[in-house]
């Protein structure tokens, strides 16, 4: 679900506009994209003829393809296709990952701090 990174973007005064995998017209709408978030849970699907050159694409999408007889993670981008075209992309495996899993623990001590009924010394830095 796209709608929290939509509300994010939004904060901060992006145009968004949201599509999913039956939208008609998905290749023209994300050709206006100048940011691309691709989480739509299907291998490959974003391919490089359907974004500019100026574009960013964060990938968010992690599928699970068997090629040559070997299984493979793959993002929702064509990778090797759109990288070539686009000003930044996240690859996958390695992109969005370990920002996930870093979030994540900073969400847990902050919830250790507040359950210790402490205030985190981050939130109190000059």
């Amino acid at each position: 679900n796209g709608k929290p990174m939509a509300q994010l973007l939004l904060k901060e005064n992006c145009t968004v506009t949201i599509v999913h995998s039956k939208t008609k017209n998905i290749e023209e709408i994300c050709k206006n994209g100048d940011i691309i978030i691709a989480a739509v849970g299907k291998a490959k699907m974003v391919k490089s003829d359907w974004v500019k050159n100026t574009a960013v694409i964060i990938d968010v999408g992690i599928n699970r393809i068997e090629i040559n007889g070997k299984n493979k993670i793959v993002g929702d981008v064509d990778f090797e296709s759109a990288s070539k075209k686009t000003s930044k992309i996240t690859p996958v495996p390695g992109g969005v990952g370990p920002m996930t899993i870093a979030c994540l623990l900073r969400n847990t001590v902050t919830s250790a701090y507040r359950h210790a009924g402490q205030e985190d010394p981050r939130e109190t830095v000059n």
